[in-house]
């Protein structure tokens, strides 16, 4: 999903090396929640609502 290799992976889920904002948003995309609950930053699994664009109305 993200385009990298299981050793790239691997070291953001070791704290090796930090995640891209771009990796993070596909993630996020991906389980349907928020970037402030991958990192630990909220418990609400609920995602917030989507900024209406153009692309997505």
């Amino acid at each position: 999903m993200l385009g990298i290799r299981q050793t790239v992976y691997s070291r953001y889920e070791r704290g090796f090396q930090s995640i891209p904002i771009e990796h993070l948003l596909v993630l996020a995309d991906l389980y349907n929640t928020s970037i402030d609950y991958i990192l630990g930053r909220t418990n609400e699994i609920k995602p917030y609502p989507k900024i209406k664009t153009p692309d997505n109305q």
